[in-house]
């Protein structure tokens, strides 16, 4: 089979990809980053973004998820060659995600006081006073952090992650540059922090509204005002955001309950742990930005029909996953000693965070890659219900519970934590393994069938987007599938 003749060519893919790992990595440096210059003001300040933002990523967490679900039935729309309907799917997504951010907003705005102390209990006054302040300014970026996602989330659809990425490049530093500003120039502490969140995520809002106006988009999205609510969009997208944002939620429900559980462990714990979680989450960024990226690639080979690809794209990804996942954990593993150093850890909080990084390279390369990427493509085929059940179950049963019962009856310290997660990620590999074997995942819906006489209407105007959506040409799935896995780069 000719390259053309694939839904996604390799260089498709690698344009797909590659923005999405860098703007991962990005991300979780520019987070670290945020946090260290916010910790020069103080541990009450520090403190404060810290309780604060585990209540935001909650937040944040279930608009990605709600923005997920638009880029998964944009993307099926794209793959049946229905550009209208994908217009149409991207303007409710739009519509639904600043309507649900506002109501979210104006919740956590009207009792912040009462939503800080339930979550928190008693904390210092001086800790309160500044959480108040973070959380009322960082609950104004709650619409544009939504917008911004939902826009990015069009785009990837798409299959263009570069324009996102260079949004995120500029706002970051944005925000970085805010932060020093403020916080050091004009000594605003926890309020300069928040404001320099808030300006880079209007900005980013902003800027990718108007790129989607552009005509030379697949899915040009204009006229914002004039959007009305389409029960039928709207549902699908909801159908697939509601669990998955459940999923995330619950996840971070249970980061929540381990970070309590490790609270009781001491300062050395405490600082190990704190450092163990930032170097496992750069070790696995690039995975999940192959993860996110899969979901528009299986969701345009689910609309055009063509499962067989579906299930080798979700192979193939896993492959290139791991070999991600082992570079990058041996990497890291290799920086632990100099970064702890740097870093002026205690030498037994830096040794017991080694020790437990050491675990995390052995057992990591072994069994994450199948417990999150192939959900990703299950996702993408609308099997979120499953993908949720599971993930919810193993978090709880795994990572929760098993953390606390090693913890606090066997002593265990902070590596109860990775014990439970290791067990969490084998569980979630087993189970997905199965799921993705059996096909059953192939049968779930996510858009109705094409009607017939709407083909020809939009199939010119792929072709003049510059995008090739080709016939089977072969229709042998294991012909097909041969001659993708061995077609080169051109």
């Amino acid at each position: 089979m000719n390259e053309k003749n694939h839904l996604f060519r390799n260089h498709a893919l690698k344009m797909l990809l590659i923005p999405l790992v860098a703007e991962q990595f990005l991300t979780s440096l520019m987070g670290t980053a945020d946090s260290m210059m916010v910790s020069n003001v103080g541990s009450a300040a520090i403190s404060a973004v810290s309780l604060v933002d585990s209540i935001n990523v909650l937040v944040i967490q279930a608009f990605a998820a709600l923005s997920a679900g638009g880029t998964i039935v944009c993307s099926q729309y794209i793959g049946q060659k229905n550009l209208k309907k994908a217009t149409e799917s991207a303007r409710q997504l739009l519509l639904a995600v600043a309507s649900i951010s506002v109501l979210v907003m104006a919740v956590c705005l009207a009792f912040r006081t009462p939503l800080l102390r339930l979550v928190f209990g008693k904390v210092d006054a001086e800790v309160m006073d500044a959480s108040k302040i973070y959380f009322l300014i960082t609950s104004l970026s709650f619409p544009f952090i939504a917008l911004y996602d939902a826009g990015a989330s069009v785009y990837r659809a798409q299959g263009d992650s570069a324009t996102p990425l260079r949004i995120s490049v500029v706002a970051n530093c944005l925000n970085i540059t805010g932060n020093a500003v403020l916080i050091w120039v004009f000594h605003m502490g926890v309020a300069g922090a928040a404001l320099a969140t808030l300006g880079s995520r209007v900005f980013s809002a902003i800027v990718v509204l108007w790129l989607l106006r552009s005509p030379k988009n697949e899915i040009a999205v204009k006229d914002y005002l004039t959007i009305r609510p389409d029960g039928t969009q709207i549902g699908m997208i909801l159908k697939i955001g509601i669990p998955s944002g459940v999923e995330n939620s619950m996840f971070q429900f249970g980061k929540l309950a381990i970070q309590s559980t490790v609270s009781t462990m001491g300062t050395v714990a405490i600082a190990a742990q704190a450092m163990t979680n930032i170097l496992e989450n750069l070790n696995g960024v690039a995975a999940i930005g192959i993860g996110i990226g899969l979901m528009t690639v299986v969701g345009e080979c689910m609309g055009a029909g063509r499962k067989d690809e579906a299930v080798y794209y979700v192979k193939k990804l896993s492959v290139i996953a791991e070999v991600i996942i082992i570079i990058c954990c041996g990497a890291i593993f290799l920086l632990t000693k100099p970064i702890t150093t740097l870093g002026g850890m205690e030498p037994e909080s830096a040794s017991l965070c080694f020790h437990m990084i050491t675990w995390i390279t052995i057992v990591k390369p072994i069994v994450w890659t199948a417990a999150f990427i192939p959900a990703y493509g299950l996702r993408a085929a609308g099997d979120v219900k499953f993908s949720m059940i599971i993930s919810c179950l193993t978090m709880w049963l795994c990572r929760v519970s098993l953390c606390i019962f090693l913890s606090r009856h066997f002593g265990m310290g902070p590596m109860a934590v990775w014990i439970g997660m290791f067990s969490d990620w084998t569980l979630r590999g087993i189970f997905f393994g199965i799921r993705f074997h059996s096909r059953k995942w192939l049968e779930k819906k996510v858009i109705q069938e094409r009607k017939a006489h709407e083909e020809k209407s939009d199939h010119d105007g792929y072709r003049e987007n510059g995008r090739s959506f080709p016939g089977d040409g072969i229709h042998d799935p294991e012909q097909k599938i041969q001659c993708l896995f061995f077609q080169g780069d051109h």
